[in-house]
């Protein structure tokens, strides 16, 4: 029988809290990036073309995923709550009401998959780092696709089915210390209403919304874990009984345990899901791999070998070993031993998918640790930069912290994804009482250890200072 929920509450600290819980609250925090989105695709498409002198580049490329990864490793999946793309649908629901539901087929994390890798690709591809122009494209990109979609499929569709960055957020946020969760359970046992799933209604017209519960479908009393979940706090809205909070818990508690999930399902039926974890990982390697030297070395090799010099073919070449034929090795590899010498005799898929969100921990450990390179030793920059887009005067200085100071900090961040993921490994394979339990956790153990390995060689390489300004005026 479930307790009620004692751990700490952030809806529970003062002023915090308060804030947090206000009706416009999701409002007041859109608004200000709506504004600085806004600021980057101007100065993107009309501002100076040099990446490290513009909002577009340096905002994106350098603090805004920086600051993501961070709050997301320390809170939760916050950016999300205060996303600037849902302000606008928002706004734009006012006028229109969207009528259809989305496809069957594509009620999955197939299409995102897809979606997620491309902009892994394109970011290479057009060196988007480096480009303020296609940066300020990207941005007004992903403003038309949330409001084209959402205007046509009823829900929150762009955010669980389509975007990319929500999907990155979703997978990351399962090392996450808060969740959005029930309080007491018994209190929602007793509920006749169902407002956190369905949303509050007029008396007198039921089909005017006063507030909307879930959008993404996770119905409070049978959520588990972060996935899917974008914090926007329209379940605490609705709640009757103030029983919804932000919670803490064990990060990747989650990955460990294998239940029913309101809104997902069973994580080791979902095979959609498990791919996106791998790719998640494997993209995080790719993505680092992408800004050491060795990776020209590798390009022209294949062009060599491929007799071709067209940047297009040779991307595509090495996103697929990468993306397709390492992680088909390595987790085939694993799959093998776990059912030969680990006496896991179930289907080579259900070990596959089931043991694949052992790697979600490491993959964000690696994105921690790219990501906060580029936080890190760019962090003054904003402010330079800043100064010069409002017609200041700048004042051009070291970009951030010393680089050989910083990659001790990328170390550690890969080496606590590492510690993440051995601790899931050993819980599922304990859990699951299938086979040999230790040998099994021995195997996935070596996966994961032979991936940080490959993830500390990285980090030890001398790293491209993208959309950094070395102090030029």
């Amino acid at each position: 029988m479930f307790q009620p929920h004692t751990s700490f509450d952030l809806l529970r600290v003062p002023i915090v809290g308060a804030l947090l819980q206000h009706k416009h609250s999701r409002t007041l925090l859109q608004i200000p990036l709506f504004l600085i989105s806004i600021a980057m695709i101007l100065h993107g498409l009309f501002g100076p073309q040099l990446a490290p002198q513009n909002l577009a580049t340096t905002y994106t490329w350098v603090h805004f995923r920086g600051a993501l990864v961070f709050v997301l490793l320390l809170a939760g999946n916050f950016f999300c709550l205060a996303c600037p793309f849902m302000l606008v649908r928002n706004l734009a629901r006012k006028f229109f009401r969207p009528a259809r539901n989305w496809p069957r087929a594509l009620r999955n994390k197939w299409l995102s998959v897809g979606l997620f890798v491309t902009m892994l690709f394109v970011y290479e591809w057009l060196d988007l780092w480096a480009s303020p122009w296609w940066t300020a494209w990207l941005i007004v990109a992903y403003f038309g696709g949330a409001l084209l979609i959402d205007a046509v499929f009823k829900h929150a569709t762009f955010c669980k089915f389509v975007c990319p960055i929500g999907q990155f957020n979703f997978v990351a946020s399962t090392a996450s210390p808060l969740e959005v969760a029930v309080r007491d359970h018994s209190v929602c046992t007793a509920c006749a209403t169902k407002d956190c799933i369905r949303g509050v209604r007029e008396p007198a017209a039921p089909l005017v919304v006063i507030q909307r519960g879930c959008e993404l479908a996770l119905f409070q009393p049978r959520k588990v874990g972060n996935v899917d979940c974008t914090f926007c706090l329209d379940c605490v809205q609705a709640c009757p009984h103030d029983n919804v909070g932000i919670l803490s818990r064990v990060p990747a508690a989650e990955l460990t345990t294998d239940p029913l999930r309101s809104g997902l399902g069973i994580f080791s039926r979902r095979k959609d899901l498990a791919a996106l974890v791998v790719v998640f990982t494997f993209g995080a390697l790719l993505n680092a791999f992408g800004m050491v030297s060795p990776v020209y070395a590798l390009e022209s090799w294949v062009a060599k070998v491929l007799g071709i010099n067209r940047e297009f073919p040779i991307l595509g070449f090495v996103f697929g070993l990468f993306l397709l034929v390492e992680p088909l090795l390595l987790i085939g590899v694993a799959v093998w031993l776990t059912r030969v010498w680990g006496g896991n005799r179930e289907a080579v898929v259900v070990v596959g998918v089931r043991y694949s969100y052992v790697l979600a921990p490491l993959g964000f450990g690696i994105w921690l640790a790219h990501y906060g390179f580029h936080f890190l030793t760019g962090l003054y920059t904003i402010v330079p930069v800043t100064q010069a887009a409002l017609g200041m005067q700048p004042h051009w200085g070291a970009p951030g912290l010393a680089p050989n100071v910083v990659q001790l900090v990328e170390f550690g961040f890969v080496l606590l994804g590492l510690f993440g993921s051995l601790l899931v490994g050993y819980s599922i394979a304990a859990m699951e009482k299938v086979g040999h339990p230790k040998r099994i956790f021995a195997v996935w153990a070596l996966v994961v250890m032979i991936m940080t390995a490959g993830a500390i060689w990285l980090m030890s390489q001398p790293m491209e200072m993208r959309a950094v300004s070395l102090g030029v005026g």
